[in-house]
């Protein structure tokens, strides 16, 4: 195999260019060969940040020499068994918690533990199944919390996709349940923006309250809800015909990692935020869906500009 080998002295003065250097070289997963010899395996990527370390020391007053190398076998050495065990370890004791513990604690802990997979995951060089089991604990975890934060969540479907006309779809009645969250928000604002400029929203306490006469949505049994790996908001987008729109794609990211995980999206943090801030505030789901919808819009737009 190929390596990158950093052979370091380190500046016996400088305590802090030593302690920078050891956490820049546990940060990028670099495993020690022996005394003040790091490796990597071969790849641009690991050889500029093995560099920006060597020139940090070497400016610190240390010396530092970055070489290829060829030959052992070295994998041993990135061995994450361990942490993953631990990973294994947190995430069963936050689910011994999840009727216990306040549900915003449960989901920052939540963040954590996948920031955590996360940063395992970009120094694991050479994946197996401890990651895959982890990954697999965390995501139940996940689809726990859920049930217990949305109990009426809808359930994913398997089914084929119609295209709809929004001809077919003006000045009606749409149903969801009440105290819309980010895709329920998002879908009824992309119901009223681009789909039906005259929707009137009905809020129900339950599925089972929905008039026939309205259209339902992000339920099980509406209208327009989860099909396969789409929510509600990207369902919509099929439908009528919108998914060739840049600024709704790059929306439809942050939704979909809200509603439920999957890829981050920059800017899903920010638009979660300031939703829960709305939502905090504003009792009513009119009011509510109207403040929301200035939100989006001027997403919408600053996705449409970048696009």
């Amino acid at each position: 195999m190929n390596w990158l080998l950093l052979i370091l002295t380190l500046p016996t003065e400088n305590a802090t260019a030593r302690m920078r250097a050891w956490r820049a070289l546990k940060h990028c997963g670099a495993a020690v060969l022996r005394d003040g010899v790091y490796l990597l395996p071969a790849g641009e990527a690991h050889k500029a940040t093995l560099a920006g370390i060597a020139d940090d020391v070497d400016a610190a007053g240390g010396s530092a020499h970055l070489l290829d190398a060829q030959g052992a076998d070295h994998t041993g050495l990135f061995d994450r068994t361990a942490e993953y065990q631990q990973l294994a370890a947190d995430i069963a004791a936050s689910r011994s918690q999840l009727d216990k513990s306040a549900a915003v604690d449960l989901a920052r802990l939540a963040k954590k533990l996948r920031k955590t997979l996360d940063g395992l995951r970009a120094i694991d060089f050479f994946p197996g199944q401890a990651l895959a089991q982890t990954t697999a604990l965390l995501d139940e975890f996940d689809d726990a919390l859920r049930a217990r934060l949305s109990p009426d969540e809808p359930t994913a479907r398997v089914a084929a996709i119609p295209r709809r006309d929004p001809a077919d779809y003006a000045g009606r009645l749409w149903a969801t349940r009440k105290r819309p969250w980010v895709d329920r928000l998002a879908s009824a604002w992309l119901i009223r923006r681009f789909i039906d400029g005259k929707a009137k929203f009905h809020w129900l306490d339950t599925p089972a309250d929905c008039l026939k006469k309205a259209l339902g949505f992000d339920f099980d049994g509406a209208e327009f809800s989860h099909v396969g790996e789409r929510v509600t908001f990207e369902t919509l987008l099929a439908s009528f015909g919108l998914e060739a729109d840049a600024g709704l794609g790059r929306l439809a990211r942050s939704v979909h990692y809200l509603d439920v995980g999957g890829l981050p999206a920059p800017e899903a943090a920010g638009l979660e935020a300031l939703l829960a801030g709305m939502r905090a505030a504003i009792d009513d789901d009119d009011r509510l869906l109207e403040a929301a919808s200035g939100a989006f819009d001027f997403v919408y737009a600053s996705f449409k500009e970048t696009a």
